[in-house]
């Protein structure tokens, strides 16, 4: 993309308008963090007084079409073509820049997903401008200057720092599932789908998916309903053995703080907070967590959050729906037996 830019003079960006999502989806199963930017999409569309945009991607997804419409979008493009069918950077990314330099949107969101980072690094090298990646918040100014306001932690998370595209466009950035809420479903929502080409094919892609393995082991606390998270005041990594157990009997997965996993009590993938996820479950129970504020960040928006600690003063309880003091080693056990119970998990002895 070149634009003619005179020598000191600001550049003229009229023709780009609209805020555009690019859904994520694999299997045809969209990632929530997608209907997550069509809501905060929507809000900066109304500020600029565009359309909210949205571009699927993949083959027999037409009805995520449906639904990119039912959370927000005005107009949704669809790129649907066997050679889209898994997600591959040089075919998704070609898709990308025909349509951005096609229909010139101002503003586009990715998620801060392993493929919305991939994507929309490969994006951004080639248009060129500017890419702002694994945002917390997002905002506009109002015309005439229109700029995205992308602001993500900075300087180990001790400062927030918002960071500018004034030179180019369209403006990007990556947000981190779980920051923003999505629009409630509305079914009876109408917009507009476009069918868009699909640039390459099959013969031009280098890469071959043979198989796609799922990783049973994986933690993948963003989609978990129930996270039931563990911090220094377990004592060591022995505890965590029974905050698995009382996650599985959620029907959950377990969490950490940044400091057990700096103390090699688990691994990195289990980390909430602003240097791991951000997470917003229906149930969030933190045992032995002082409630840092580097933690807090990226659990907060929990729908229910329950704090058990000894230390009655700790700053978790300020965020608590639910607050318990006490040894957590004598209440998680009778938490679980009382879970089991009611949920018939329980073990008949003989």
């Amino acid at each position: 993309m070149t634009e003619k830019i005179k020598q000191n003079a600001e550049p003229d960006w009229s023709e780009y308008r609209g805020v555009l999502v690019v859904v994520e989806q694999r299997d045809g199963k969209a990632k929530p963090v997608s209907w997550q930017l069509l809501g905060i999409g929507r809000k900066l569309a109304q500020k600029l007084e565009v359309d909210t945009l949205a571009l699927v991607m993949g083959h027999d997804v037409e009805h995520l079409a449906r639904e990119a419409v039912y959370y927000g979008a005005d107009k949704v493009y669809i790129a649907d073509d066997p050679v889209l069918k898994h997600y591959r950077t040089y075919p998704y990314s070609r898709v990308c820049l025909e349509l951005f330099r096609k229909i010139k949107p101002e503003i586009v969101l990715f998620g801060a997903t392993y493929t919305g980072r991939d994507l929309a690094g490969a994006i951004a090298t080639h248009l060129p401008t500017g890419l702002t990646a694994d945002c917390t918040m997002l905002d506009v100014e109002p015309p005439p200057s229109r700029l995205l306001l992308a602001s993500r932690p900075a300087f180990s998370e001790k400062m927030v720092a918002t960071i500018l595209c004034k030179k180019y466009r369209p403006q990007m950035a990556t947000a981190r599932p779980g920051v923003f809420d999505a629009l409630p479903r509305d079914p009876s929502r109408q917009g507009e789908m476009i069918p868009f080409p699909c640039p390459v094919k099959e013969e031009d892609v280098a890469a071959r998916v043979i198989d796609f393995i799922q990783d049973e082991q994986r933690v993948n606390l963003e989609d978990a309903s129930v996270i039931v998270a563990g911090g220094r005041g377990l004592g060591g990594p022995e505890g965590f053995k029974v905050l698995k157990e009382l996650a599985d009997a959620l029907g959950g997965e377990v969490g950490a703080s940044r400091a057990v996993v700096e103390a090699g009590w688990i691994s990195h993938d289990h980390q909430v907070g602003q240097t791991g996820h951000t997470v917003r479950p229906k149930l969030y129970i933190a045992v032995g967590i002082s409630g840092a504020v580097q933690h807090v960040v990226g659990m907060q928006n929990s729908d229910v959050i329950v704090a058990i600690n000894k230390d009655p003063n700790a700053p978790i309880f300020k965020v608590a729906h639910y607050g318990v003091v006490g040894d957590w080693a004598e209440i998680v056990p009778a938490m679980i037996e009382e879970v089991k119970k009611r949920r018939g998990l329980a073990t008949v002895e003989t």
